[in-house]
């Protein structure tokens, strides 16, 4: 009896050993280790790719964010400010119905087929609008001159991007609506144009809200 009782303590003082040591090794050795590792090579990924403007960080270069006008009586959704540049649409987004003291966005796609009515509804309004929001006086869009990513939510609604050629037929509008001369703001679109990654991955590029922070910047110097 007194072996059996010495065996089984055995067995959990062994056991308790071998919790501890892995406790330590996998709950404090190797967080500690990849957090470091992270910190040191790649810190402004570990630390969400964070974008900042006079000192405080406004947020981050992989999560698009709305540009819009304070929203009026009556108003289910707010007016797009014209005197910044837009990013994708984001019908994917869904609302948060659990807390709603918090506003909290929900990421997703429209889940909608390319024959989807309103989808085809949503694409034909978007479409019109960037048609007539960017018509300026001595600059007219065509609806062909339109991309796909000016009428199209991405699969996540959180895009934080735009493809080179929205951001140029958006360029008359905010010179006009900033008091800019065209050809600065062309130059503030072409300095924040990202290319192919290595030269070969995704599609060139331009980040909205770096965009708009060196808009606010040229304004402030006029």
């Amino acid at each position: 009896m007194n072996n059996s009782v010495t065996n089984t303590v055995r067995l959990l003082w062994a056991g308790l050993r071998a919790l501890l040591v892995l406790t330590l090794v996998t709950g404090v050795i190797y967080p500690l280790v990849v957090t470091g590792i992270a910190q040191g090579l790649f810190s402004d990924q570990a630390n969400g790719s964070e974008i900042k403007a006079d000192g405080k960080v406004v947020g981050s270069a992989l999560i698009g964010q709305s540009y819009n006008l304070p929203l009026k009586k009556g108003q289910e959704t707010p007016a797009p400010d014209l005197k910044w540049f837009q990013g994708r649409p984001r019908n994917g987004l869904g609302s948060n119905s659990v807390n709603t003291r918090y506003k909290l966005i929900l990421s997703g796609a429209t889940n909608r087929s390319a024959d989807n009515k309103d989808l085809i509804d949503w694409v034909r309004a978007a479409k019109a609008a960037v048609v007539k929001d960017n018509s300026v006086n001595g600059y007219t869009v065509k609806p062909s001159d339109v991309p796909a990513d000016a009428v199209t939510s991405s699969g996540s609604g959180l895009d934080p991007d735009i493809s080179p050629q929205y951001a140029d037929i958006q360029v008359h509008r905010i010179a006009e609506k900033n008091g800019l001369p065209v050809a600065q703001v062309e130059k503030l679109v072409e300095d924040h144009t990202e290319n192919r990654t290595l030269g070969f991955v995704g599609e060139p590029r331009v980040n909205v809200l770096e965009l708009n922070i060196a808009l606010r910047e040229l304004v402030s110097r006029s």
